[in-house]
């Protein structure tokens, strides 16, 4: 918003134009599938736009092209020749009749992207119409090790560009060429790494089968077995130790015995190491070294020397089969209840609408619902659309999508958002966007797409899993070889050492330690009317020394309103009104506007106008009743001959005024010059004088009010440990330091131009290690997309806030801000406690092993499922971070 900058509001002028913008590059970390070099890591994957287009396709040495204004012989003629000035091309074959450009190249000397250039620098658009993005919804995903099969799978068909898995919801984003590739080649891929597909959608359907899905983790078919086999492994334990008499020899196998309690712990095996193997089958098959494949090896190496070199590691196998099924368990339903902070999200929207259609009502499906259709509201029901309310007022919940606690009244012309509540009246609202385009879509679809931005942290993860995993797995087999020699362990001992290790070689909690930490972190705040747009402004929010603010509509209210009436020469407040209302209502000026609005709720009576004239700069005039009456700035009524030091106040009943000053023999005598004008507007007020040619018969303050939370924000904030606040406006010194005092920032600047406040926050930048800048996000745009992370106030329902903001608050509430800084804060450290915990209680282990100090059992607990439990757990503990109540606020103040 624009400031009011100086004692006639003039505005600053900062242009809407400008835009947040951050290329696509930096917020996307996707795989980049390539035919001749397949790359398993993470990579940066920048996309190149032309024209709103993706770029087309490599297939290998060969790019095809869709250049759909190249329809004669002529277009293509220069099509061709721009193409063979570059570097590296073998064959240039244009296709006038189907638009089309097909070119062999050599990659090492050009590229797709460089061919597309030479198509346009002739002035032809280049298209491509063959890229198809889908969502496929894979539940049984969720872990690194999973997503790391389903990679493996995809990087094998041809046509897939990009792809992206998100363990923490579950989902496999593709993008990949319709004319080389189909759904059916993706969900293939995806069943051939193991994992079902349920779904390309989300629908209500497939929600609600997610649904039952999660409430029978503990029932479900591979829970059974996992029962099953403990079952038999507490049998196999009573024969071994307790029944030693009944546990006799059964049979022999390979010249080794078997006894009861072995034949007890190998059914125990089979029932729950079938999933282990298959998924570990898969693995190998996916040539992915993750858990599945290590604990496969794990429980036949242990069955191999049993059976082959006699050495009895029965109940090893059976408890690694067990204990693994367990921590699968635990670790699927830790991150099911990490999922299911979005879910909630997704399910704030209802499924159905009543809308009125040919003078009756229809209760419709929410997708069939058109823009300009009236849906009916009734008391309690949720808002099914984005809309404009036509008919009716109630007082509606906005928590769902602003945070905020107290219902807002609705009235006709008012906005109401999807998945808010109404809460007692009824409503008819004409719907103003779709079902997958509306504020609630928007935060859905932002939220899942945060995961992609990953953090420093998470980027340091992925890289130190990578060799993380082929370290101990050598270790592993080092112990197992040499600690018979160097330690003098027996060969059975050693091979369980080696056995144990590779149960600990997959670092699963380490690596999913950081993305459910930032769902959980994202989903809570999205909750809470804070849409939070990747986990790196997550973690960037959390480190800031500096928070800066806008003054007009984020510190202040953005509203020019009547704060101050002094009736003069016994005039009465409603006089003074009544004739400012008068004069005003024909202005277009946002002080006339705020007037003639306070005028309207006192409700004084009108006057008759006539000979209206706006006097530039000064004022306005105009006959009221037939006499000449004047509206303006103070020296308006100097040019005018008034007297200003000595002006009598209006006493009431006998008693002068509060604002008299002056004591003179009348005992009411006000210096207008002097005292009372620079007394207003030091506090950061517009004084407007109103009266006729002979006298004066009142003053009017007008001020863009402070926002009754802006202070307490700031003070919140430097508890909380915020370095420094800076308050950066487009208005005058004066109007600027009024403002700064009564809020308590530590800094201000003033009269700055929007190019002027991008140099001030580059100027903090360089000064401090984290700047946030708090702004509207349009007028705002520059300095926000400048500082380290950009903060948009009041972003419900404004398409542009919602684009070009790093972080927005959804409602109008500054208050947020402290929480959002709080919940960033305790993010960065939640993150860092679960890295660093996880990889030292690994570590730890791993190192006691060769020592005997840790048996399989405990590997398995605390390795694995403890710490992907323990990690999960912690994170979630983040939803617990609330915005403060007001009761809490002035509890603190106090």
């Amino acid at each position: 918003m624009t400031s009011p900058d100086d004692d006639s509001h003039d505005r600053s002028g900062e242009s809407p134009d400008h835009a947040h913008e951050h290329e696509e590059g930096s917020h996307e970390q996707r795989h980049t599938h390539d035919h001749d070099h397949v790359d398993h890591e993470h990579t940066q994957h920048a996309r190149r736009s032309v024209d709103g287009a993706s770029p087309p396709l490599d297939q290998g040495d060969v790019a095809q092209f869709s250049v759909p204004e190249m329809d004669c012989p002529s277009c293509a003629g220069k099509v061709e020749n721009s193409v063979e000035k570059l570097g590296g091309i073998r064959s240039v074959d244009p296709q006038v009749t189907t638009g089309t450009l097909t070119v062999s190249y050599d990659g090492e000397q050009t590229s797709a992207t460089a061919i597309a250039d030479r198509v346009e620098k002739v002035g032809y658009t280049v298209e491509d119409t063959g890229e198809v993005t889908s969502e496929f919804t894979v539940p049984e995903m969720d872990c690194p090790s999973c997503a790391g099969k389903i990679e493996n799978a995809l990087d094998r068909v041809g046509g897939v560009t990009t792809y992206e898995t998100q363990p923490t919801t579950g989902t496999v984003a593709v993008t990949y060429d319709s004319s080389r590739a189909g759904e059916a080649d993706i969900i293939g891929a995806i069943e051939s790494g193991g994992y079902e597909v349920t779904d390309t959608s989300s629908d209500e359907s497939v929600r609600q089968e997610a649904t039952e899905e999660r409430e029978s983790i503990w029932t479900s078919p591979r829970a059974l077995k996992t029962w099953i086999s403990g079952g038999f492994v507490a049998l196999g334990l009573l024969f071994e130790f307790f029944l030693t008499g009944q546990n006799i020899q059964l049979a022999s196998l390979l010249g080794t015995d078997l006894f009861v309690a072995d034949a007890l712990f190998l059914v125990a095996v089979a029932s729950g190491g079938q999933e282990i193997l298959r998924n570990g089958y898969y693995s190998a098959r996916n040539l992915n070294l993750d858990i599945d494949f290590l604990m496969s090896v794990a429980i036949l190496g242990a069955l191999v020397a049993s059976l082959a070199f006699g050495e009895a590691l029965y109940f090893e196998a059976a408890t690694l089969a067990f204990l693994f099924s367990v921590a699968e368990l635990l670790e699927r339903y830790s991150m099911d209840r990490a999922r299911n902070s979005l879910r909630e999200l997704m399910d704030l929207s209802p499924d159905e609408a009543t809308v009125k259609r040919d003078d009756s009502t229809k209760t419709v499906p929410v997708n069939e619902v058109a823009v300009g259709d009236i849906v009916v509201v009734k008391p309690g029901e949720k808002i099914p659309m984005d809309g404009a309310v036509v008919d009716g007022e109630s007082a509606v919940n906005q928590a769902p999508i602003t945070g905020e606690s107290v219902p807002v009244d609705k009235t006709t012309g008012d906005e109401v958002y999807a998945g808010t509540i109404n809460e007692e009246g009824y409503l008819e609202a004409e719907v103003t966007s779709e079902a997958g385009d509306n504020t609630l879509s928007r935060i859905v679809e932002m939220v899942e797409d945060a995961q992609s931005n990953k953090t420093e942290r998470e980027q340091f993860v992925e890289r130190f899993s990578t060799y993380y995993t082929p370290v101990v797995v050598a270790f592993a087999i080092l112990t197992m070889v040499a600690s018979p020699y160097v330690l003098g362990t027996a060969w059975p001992t050693a091979v369980v050492y080696g056995l144990t290790l590779l149960v600990l070689a997959c670092p699963c909690a380490f690596v999913i330690s950081t993305p459910v930490s930032v769902v959980s972190g994202i989903t809570s705040a999205a909750k809470n009317g804070v849409l939070i747009k990747g986990g790196n402004y997550l973690e960037a929010m959390g480190a800031v020394d500096v928070v800066a603010f806008d003054k007009t509509g984020t510190l202040t209210k953005g509203e020019l309103t009547v704060t101050d009436v002094v009736p003069l020469n016994g005039k009465s407040e409603e006089d003074v009104l009544r004739c400012a209302h008068g004069l005003e209502q024909r202005s277009e000026h946002p002080i006339g506007e705020a007037i003639v609005a306070e005028a309207g709720s006192v409700g004084v009576a009108e006057r008759e106008i006539d000979d209206f004239e706006s006097i530039t700069g000064k004022g306005v005039r105009a006959d009221l009743d037939g006499t000449p009456h004047f509206a303006g700035k103070p020296g308006l009524f100097e040019e005018l001959d008034f007297d200003l030091s000595h002006v009598h106040a209006t006493t009431d009943r006998g008693v002068v005024t509060q604002t008299a000053r002056q004591i003179c023999d009348r005992n009411n005598c006000l210096d207008l010059l002097e005292e009372t004008v620079p007394e207003l507007q030091a506090e950061g007020k517009t004084v407007v004088l109103v009266g006729t040619e002979d006298e004066l018969e009142g003053v009017i303050a007008v001020a863009d009010e402070i926002r009754p939370e802006a202070k307490r924000t700031v003070t919140r904030l430097n508890q909380l440990g915020v370095s420094r606040t800076v308050m950066l406006t487009g208005d005058n010194e004066r109007t600027a330091r009024a403002i700064a005092e009564q809020v308590g920032v530590d800094e201000y600047q003033a009269e700055l131009l929007p190019e002027e406040k991008v140099t001030a926050i580059e100027d903090l930048v360089d000064e401090y290690d984290g700047v946030a800048m708090t702004g509207d996000g349009i007028n705002d745009a520059p300095a926000l997309a400048t500082a380290t992370v950009g903060v948009a106030m009041g972003a419900a329902g404004t398409d542009t806030a919602l684009e070009t903001a790093d972080i927005a608050l959804m409602g109008d509430d500054l208050a947020k801000l402290p929480y959002l800084y709080e919940l960033a804060n305790d993010a960065n450290g939640v993150i860092r406690q679960n890295i660093w915990s996880s990889l030292a209680v690994k570590a730890g282990l791993a190192v006691a092993v060769p020592f005997g100090y840790v048996p399989i059992w405990l590997a398995v607990l605390a390795g694995d499922a403890g710490m992907t439990t323990a990690v999960t757990g912690n994170a979630m503990r983040l939803s617990r971070i609330t915005p403060e109540t007001d009761t809490e606020t002035n509890a603190l103040e106090g």
